[in-house]
């Protein structure tokens, strides 16, 4: 038997509180075009207490990290078929919270830095405190393990073997590869643990589908007058704080050219004042009120994709409890 070993890895992020609701904006429009109705809005909402309708189709740190053990598991198993051993290292426990940080927040960077306590110790440097290890590197294959693997040989140009988008299509594919008197499957046991996971038939929706709709949400909100105002106002706050210039949160780091030192005290001083004037503007809850009205038309829209998105998903959940 041959072994073969991969490192994964797990990056935590933390947990605040909810803050109060205040009356909500009122604009045009109800489920289809214009803008629609806000409902309640949060008086400057820690977005770790902020909740979304996408929420319900989209996996937490903690599921991600799962189904990543789920999915490596099945690549084990595969593996095996051809007599090689993968072990795939565990992902490493998530770092202990600090300065008042939790373990989870999902939408922490969503509408950029608005944690106070992160700013004033961190500035703009995601990664402090999170406890991610750096990216490991690639196993280190044997000629057959490789095949076994990718599907295809060693220094084969990238993207041209025989692969399926689902394993139902995998099955009537012929990668044209064997190996211990077995065909390899199309996209080797790499795709082969990734389509069992996540597109077993052919009606699988694609993984990225609730991902792709709450971008597009995103996106839209960013059009929405209310939030367009929101921003002149937060824009004007950091103008009088000595940071003139700046149109949103997304450009603070690249418009005071903090890339090379996102902890240092520049950094900390600019991220004080950002976060200072999305409160004073409450940016954070206003416009999150505006996504979750655009997230919530999508989801009336795609009702029918989403509901088999959530069965699936369901679905991977209880592979995950079965191969435990």
């Amino acid at each position: 038997m041959h072994t073969v070993r991969r490192r994964r890895s797990s990056a935590p992020a933390a947990v605040l509180l909810a803050a109060v609701f205040l009356a909500g904006c009122a604009g045009a429009g109800g489920s289809g075009g214009g803008e629609p109705e806000l409902g309640p809005v949060e008086a400057d909402p820690a977005t770790a207490g902020l909740s979304f309708p996408m929420d319900a189709y989209t996996d937490t740190e903690a599921e991600r990290i799962r189904m990543g053990q789920v999915q490596q598991t099945l690549v084990s198993r595969c593996m095996a078929r051809y007599g090689f051993t993968y072990e795939p290292v565990r992902p490493a426990e998530p770092a202990e919270p600090t300065g008042g940080e939790g373990a989870e927040d999902r939408h922490r960077y969503l509408f950029g830095l608005a944690d106070p306590v992160r700013a004033a110790a961190h500035g703009y440097d995601k990664s402090a405190g999170s406890g991610t290890p750096a990216k490991p590197a690639a196993p280190q294959l044997s000629d057959s393990a490789y095949v076994v693997m990718n599907g295809e040989q060693p220094g084969a140009r990238g993207g041209t073997a025989p692969d399926a988008a689902t394993e139902e299509e995998a099955a009537q594919l012929d990668s044209g590869l064997t190996a211990a008197g077995q065909k390899v499957p199309a996209g080797g046991c790499a795709r082969e643990g990734y389509r069992k996971l996540y597109a077993p038939t052919r009606d699988s929706v694609d993984l990225l589908f609730a991902f792709g709709l709450a971008s597009e949400a995103h996106d839209r909100s960013k059009q929405d007058s209310r939030v367009v105002d929101v921003l002149k106002k937060w824009s004007a706050c950091m103008d009088k704080s000595g940071y003139g210039g700046i149109r949103t949160p997304y450009d603070v780091v690249d418009k005071l050219g903090l890339d090379e030192d996102k902890a240092g005290p520049k950094a900390v001083t600019a991220a004080k004042a950002d976060v200072a004037c999305k409160r004073q503007a409450n940016l954070v809850g206003i416009w999150a009120a505006v996504e979750k009205t655009y997230q919530e038309r999508l989801v009336d829209e795609h009702a029918e994709t989403l509901a088999l998105y959530k069965k699936q998903r369901e679905a991977r959940f209880k592979l995950a409890a079965s191969l435990a």
